[in-house]
């Protein structure tokens, strides 16, 4: 039995399965521990590695894997970046991702050098630290339903920034590796504009090929899905190839790549396409990462690293919320944004790891950003998940960071006159749009609620009032004009696999009952077993708009009948205190 177990182990093919099963289970676990993969993969290189198990021995099968991986992860930048994604980026995107890049550098830097790291340790230990995880956002704003929201829209502007001086940041390196490789070479800096004009040989072959040859060539390959992506795949794999070869670094060839295919209108179906084929290939990056580590030489750097993590913890969060409220945004938003930074990413990882492939730093501060990486990542996980509860306690003392007025807020309150709306929708979805215009056209005035700029000025136009904001906000919940409306209606969907479990339907009815709401309360359900637990929960009338209209279609087409038009037929509001 041994000596088959030692015969498994000593195929590259035996144990890159083992690794995978490993990455199976240790990444259900933290699956199951609310953790984002990255955090999983490290730990199986980790525990696979020369300071554990001891199992890695098909290394280059390893390191080939991990380098297609970056290429691919490079290609999905670049193919995100599109000219007018750039040109849509709004003052407060810009400046506080800007500001956020300055900040955290200055003063990372700073503090390496106070640890006692070398200046140009420091330097890369600090930028490092200023990239977040554009793949973990917006996990967690998509599983909280956050990311149309408006501090999610925030986000997301500002990891566009971030995307930006990475790319800045890589090619930057590769132009010292440049420099560097022809001193060592006895070249002098005659290598320099070989290379040079090697890339812009590249930039223009990229120029060339959307202009003339992107969007011909992927409609025909789109009729053919697979296809295109074998194509994609080979755009990134022979653009990094070449870019390794005349010194920019695969990187930067697959950044090109990316960018070659940004204009297309096909790129949302290569990105989502390989987005799964990313992630595996990315596995092998962080397993070859912390299979590299030393335990014992981490060790060391555990006073640093702490130190760094809270900096990004505490400080990342900080600035973005100090710019954004300078800028006129409630310290609500701010707050909520300035959590989606507070970790740092991949890209981290990946560019202290060209460092040390320059010969710039050493081991020991891969080890040290990698400890940063696994506790930030850790704990902004958990931040961003509960950052509603995180808000709640930390409110008060944030007034600071609020102008008076708050007059970037893109949806100012409308000045609610008279006896003020009958009903109050939350949710400014299909259905509670369907709903708002069928209660307009019954003359009932009606206010709707979202939390998403779009949703709102969608209902504005529509000649509807409405409002920006959140249903689990306590403070927006209780100056809402509650006091003359008949009926509070939540259309919000819930989505219970997400990492936030809190139930924005429930949260609802408790706020408007502590904000003195005497009202009856209407929520929408798609789930027949949740309509005990929300009547229980203070709901009057549960809404299922999937039974209720099949009840009307059966009804149709058993030929009941014909009922008048729900926008024909007079509404009857009832008091709020009759059943």
């Amino acid at each position: 039995m041994r000596l088959m177990i030692e015969a498994f182990f000593q195929s590259a093919f035996g144990e890159i399965a083992v690794l995978l099963v490993m990455a199976a289970g240790i990444g259900f676990l933290g699956v199951m521990l609310r953790q984002p993969l990255i955090v999983s993969f490290i730990a199986v290189g980790l525990i696979a590695g020369p300071s554990a198990l001891d199992l890695v021995r098909a290394s280059a099968q390893i390191d080939l894997l991990s380098e297609l991986g970056i290429a691919v992860l490079l290609f999905l930048v670049g193919i995100k970046l599109d000219v007018k994604l750039i040109r849509s980026l709004g003052a407060v995107s810009l400046l506080t991702g800007l500001g956020q890049v300055v900040f955290t550098s200055v003063f990372g830097y700073l503090i390496g050098v106070a640890l006692g790291l070398g200046a140009v340790t420091a330097l890369y230990v600090a930028i490092a630290l200023t990239f977040s995880s554009t793949i973990i956002i917006v996990k967690l704003l998509s599983d909280k339903r956050e990311i149309d929201s408006l501090h999610g829209q925030i986000a997301l502007g500002f990891l566009i920034v971030q995307d930006l001086v990475v790319v800045l940041a890589m090619i930057v390196l590769s132009a010292i590796g440049i420099g560097a490789a022809g001193e060592g070479a006895g070249h002098g800096a005659g290598s320099v504009p070989m290379v040079l004009t090697s890339g812009v040989a590249m930039v223009a072959a990229v120029i060339v090929f959307v202009r003339y040859i992107a969007n011909p060539l992927t409609e025909r390959l789109a009729g053919a899905p697979e296809l295109l992506v074998i194509f994609a795949i080979a755009m990134a794999a022979i653009f990094a190839a070449v870019g390794q070869i005349v010194g920019l670094g695969k990187e930067v060839g697959g950044l090109l790549a990316g960018i070659a295919l940004a204009s297309t209108p096909y790129r949302e179906t290569i990105a989502a396409r390989l987005a799964p084929l990313r992630d595996f290939l990315l596995l092998f990056f962080f397993i070859a990462l912390g299979s590299a580590l030393d335990l014992s030489l981490l060790g060391a750097h555990v006073s640093g690293a702490i130190l760094f993590s809270l900096f990004v913890l505490i400080g990342n969060p900080l600035i973005v919320l100090a710019i954004m409220g300078a800028l006129g945004y409630r310290k609500r938003t701010g707050f909520l944004a300035g959590l989606t930074v507070a970790q740092i990413s991949e890209f981290s990882l990946i560019f202290v790891a060209m460092g040390v492939a320059l010969g710039h730093v050493g081991e020991d501060a891969l080890g040290l950003v990698t400890m940063v990486g696994l506790v930030t990542i850790a704990a902004s996980t958990y931040m961003i998940s509960y950052s509603h509860q995180l808000y709640a306690l930390f409110g008060p003392y944030l007034d600071v960071f609020e102008r008076r007025g708050t007059p970037r807020e893109p949806m100012e309150p409308e000045d609610h006159h008279g006896d003020g709306p009958r009903v109050i929708i939350f949710g400014l979805g299909r259905f509670g749009t369907a709903i708002g215009m069928r209660l307009k056209a019954r003359g009932v005035r009606v206010l709707g609620v979202d939390f998403n700029p779009h949703a709102v000025r969608h209902w504005r136009d529509l000649g509807l009032e409405s409002e920006f904001g959140d249903a689990t906000d306590p403070e927006f919940v209780a100056e809402l004009p509650l006091a003359h409306a008949l009926w509070v209606v939540s259309t919000v969907p819930i989505h219970p696999t997400g990492l936030s479990h809190e139930d924005t339907r429930t949260t609802l009815i408790q706020l408007v009952r502590a904000a003195r709401y005497q009202g009856r309360i209407a929520v929408a359900s798609h789930h027949a077993t949740d309509t005990a637990a929300l009547l229980a929960a203070g709901a009057n009338l549960v809404l299922e708009p999937f039974q209720d209209a099949a009840d009307r279609a059966t009804d149709l087409l058993c030929g009941a009948p014909e009922q008048a038009r729900p926008d024909s037929a007079p509404i009857v509001m009832e008091d709020s205190q009759t059943s």
